[in-house]
């Protein structure tokens, strides 16, 4: 009886330091799982891959009509995190397009980064993606220009470009810019495209991505 309970003190022990040191996104990524698991993931859907703008664009099919969608953006996330995830989100899956928006979460967590080191995030990611899918369709949406984060605009614009031109130099990849449909008349993101926050999108500031994502769906 004394090593049973010894037993038992030592699993629950256990699994009380597991609960203290998982990773960030851990339950995220354990909830994509069990998705797949109840409901099969569809063959030649769309994967989205990202931060909170992808995970709070629930009704994303109702945009694309005949459109089939597998979402997998987790928020907070940044490509560091991607690239943590890479084999969860890329290798259970067989899309036709793959469409990322990640990068803000990034300088948000640690605005010393430098453009570059984001940039070279996302080349890693890309090289991830191109392990288990060699030949399929990348594209990447721009960071936006939150108002919330208008510092860190300048960094967002730099690695936009850096992005924009290393998806030029590579095939099947598309960069898709969603910065200039949201500025209004005075050349800059129009804040009543968001929320309370100022980070987070409302329906039209959907409507205009869509508008824009469209010519690229696959």
């Amino acid at each position: 009886m004394k090593k049973f309970l010894s037993l038992l003190a030592c699993l629950l022990f256990s699994a009380f330091i597991f609960a203290q040191s998982k990773p960030a996104f851990w339950d995220d990524i354990e909830r994509f799982k069990e998705t797949d698991n109840k409901t099969p993931p569809p063959r030649d859907a769309i994967l989205l891959v990202g931060s909170s703008s992808f995970t709070m664009w629930q009704d994303v099919a109702d945009y694309f009509p005949g459109k089939t969608f597998i979402n997998r953006g987790f928020g907070g996330s940044s490509l560091l995190d991607l690239n943590f995830y890479s084999v969860e989100l890329l290798k259970p899956y067989q899309p036709k397009q793959i469409i990322i928006y990640c990068g803000e979460n990034d300088f948000a967590s640690n605005p010393n980064l430098k453009p570059r080191q984001v940039y070279n995030r996302f080349r890693h990611f890309f090289t991830e993606i191109r392990k288990y899918h060699p030949d399929v369709p990348v594209a990447y949406v721009s960071t936006k220009l939150s108002p919330s984060r208008k510092q860190l605009w300048p960094k967002f614009i730099a690695t936009n470009t850096m992005i924009r031109k290393f998806m030029e130099r590579n095939k099947n990849t598309a960069y898709i810019d969603i910065t200039k449909a949201m500025n209004g008349p005075d050349g800059t993101t129009r804040s009543d495209l968001f929320l309370a926050d100022l980070l987070h999108m409302k329906p039209e500031g959907y409507r205009i991505w869509a508008k824009e994502i469209q010519p690229y769906l696959k």
